[in-house]
């Protein structure tokens, strides 16, 4: 198993010191999924509901959550960002939610795309909850990562 690089020789929960990394290009992708019903994704395609454009807002507070992840995870770097891309699509039973996020540093990106897609799933659900509650956020993981020291990886 790989040494978690959070955890310093003691065990004690640690920033990693990126000091002495170079500054490069970075790139992750991540995925989430909102499963609804029928009803429930039809009136969030409408752009009809009393709050409504819920898909353009989701976007927007996944933008949002992207720039705030250090803030909110508490050994994330804060992070000079490029780029921050949601996208919030009709799929098979409920709503595909898809961030994009870029950065040149010394660190990933792939927690930001992981929050931008989180809390743009959160915020559907806030959205439509007065139509059905039992809807399930699910899915969520890393799709992709590009540069760094481990190099690319995808699912």
């Amino acid at each position: 198993m790989s040494k978690l690089t959070h955890l310093d020789e003691t065990g004690r929960a640690r920033m990693v010191d990126v000091s002495d990394k170079a500054a490069t290009a970075r790139e992750a992708v991540a995925e989430g999924f909102l499963r609804m019903s029928p009803a429930t994704l039809a009136l969030a395609l409408s752009g009809e509901g009393q709050k409504g454009d819920v898909r353009a807002v989701a976007e927007i507070a996944g933008v949002m959550a992207a720039k705030q992840t250090s803030s909110l995870i508490p050994m994330c770097h804060p992070l000079a960002l490029s780029k921050v891309e949601v996208r919030v699509e009709p799929g098979d039973g409920g709503l595909a939610v898809t961030a994009r996020v870029k950065t040149t540093g010394p660190t990933g990106v792939e927690m930001e795309a992981l929050t931008a897609v989180s809390v743009a799933c959160l915020t559907l659900y806030d959205m439509l909850k007065a139509a059905e509650k039992g809807m399930v956020i699910e899915a969520v993981r890393l799709v992709s990562k590009t540069g760094g020291k481990s190099g690319d990886w995808a699912a």
